[in-house]
């Protein structure tokens, strides 16, 4: 039972830090100009399986790259998603927007970068995955990644209908901007925690 709660609580946190919000405003823009729903599906199940791939070898080779190969800390690995991920918040609440792109670009140009990294495995969500598999494992953190990856994209393929119905009733730009400060607010939340975690190091060095 403690393993499911587990489960459940870092899936949950690895949402927030995947934002579907953000994949809703986009997609649902993008989603027009693709010939078919089929393909549409395609590019949102491509994107879903490159992050996945990305996040499994983070955490399966992320401590040995990081840690052994690089020497950067964890605590170092926090404070930096953690500032990457403020600033994303703070662009949404400030500006309304998580991304933006030109007019040229197509669909098919986003559906690796950047949707699939740094939208979906992103700094942030490197940053998180690799303690959680150091402090709770490899099986619970994958499933944990997993559900909260499975999720996203059930969200991804809704996008369209779902941008839809919150651009009728013109809730849109403010729920960009309320994630975008619960978004900032996880931000400085993993840049104190990797403080803390530091400044522990230094005492007990």
């Amino acid at each position: 039972m403690k393993t499911f709660h587990e489960i459940f609580l870092n899936s949950l946190y690895l949402l927030a830090l995947i934002n579907p919000i953000s994949k809703i405003c986009i997609l649902s823009v993008f989603s027009k100009e693709a010939d078919s729903k089929k393909e549409f599906n395609k590019i949102v199940m491509h994107s879903t399986i490159i992050a996945l791939m990305i996040l499994t070898m983070v955490m399966l080779f992320g401590e040995f790259l990081f840690n052994s190969f690089l020497r950067v800390e964890l605590y170092s690995l926090k404070i930096a998603g953690g500032s990457i991920l403020f600033c994303v918040g703070f662009k949404a609440l400030s500006k309304g927007i998580f991304f933006e792109q030109s007019a040229q670009t197509r669909l098919s140009e986003i559906s690796i970068v950047p949707l699939a990294s740094p939208m979906i495995a992103g700094p942030a969500t490197i940053a998180a995955a690799l303690p959680m598999t150091v402090i709770n494992g490899f099986t619970i953190s994958f499933s944990a990644v997993t559900i909260a990856i499975f999720v996203n994209m059930v969200f991804m393929l809704l996008a369209r209908p779902i941008g839809n119905v919150l651009i009728r009733f013109n809730i849109m730009g403010a729920l960009i901007r309320i994630t975008g400060l619960i978004v900032a607010t996880i931000g400085v939340q993993m840049v104190l925690s990797g403080i803390a975690a530091w400044l522990i190091t230094t005492r007990a060095g």
